[in-house]
């Protein structure tokens, strides 16, 4: 399977198998985080208990952590490069607004894009970008209507 193929399945959510062994997992590999080497080596085991060491960079290894972390709580888990261009829909979802709230995002200059023909691109990077300020906006509001709820003595404390 490419790696284009890998990228536009869906993510599935994981049986409760694969949450228990996920999280067994987690917790064994988690321990060999501490150590700041450049890279952690690891053995791949077959059922056979015939394997071969593999060493892999330690953001990967803490990258395969938080994976399994993840896993082990039910969620389902997506990888996306961080200069990857997304499609106007991917950025929707990625945002939880409809595609056309999206394009006037986009066409109103709150978030970068670039067209490649007729169709609108997004950077992740970009849309994390903008996700982060809109959060950050939003707390701030949240914090300021709780100071006005705590000086009221709206029962909020």
């Amino acid at each position: 399977m490419t790696l284009s193929a890998y990228r536009n399945a869906p993510p599935l959510a994981p049986t409760e198998n694969d949450a228990t062994l996920a999280r067994d997992s987690s917790r064994a590999l988690a321990s060999y985080i501490q150590n700041t080497e450049p890279y952690r080596t690891i053995r791949v085991m077959k059922d056979d208990n015939m394997g071969e060491a593999v060493a892999i960079p330690t953001e990967a290894f803490r990258l395969l952590v938080d994976i399994l972390v993840q896993m082990a709580k039910g969620n389902a888990v997506t990888l996306i490069p961080i200069h990857a261009e997304l499609t106007t829909q991917e950025a929707a979802d990625i945002l939880n607004v409809s595609r056309p709230y999206l394009v006037q995002l986009l066409e109103s200059g709150e978030i970068p894009f670039r067209k490649v023909g007729t169709r609108r691109r997004v950077r992740y990077q970009d849309l994390i970008h903008y996700k982060n300020q809109i959060d950050a906006a939003r707390m701030q509001t949240l914090d300021q209507l709780v100071a006005e709820a705590q000086e009221l003595n709206m029962g909020y404390e």
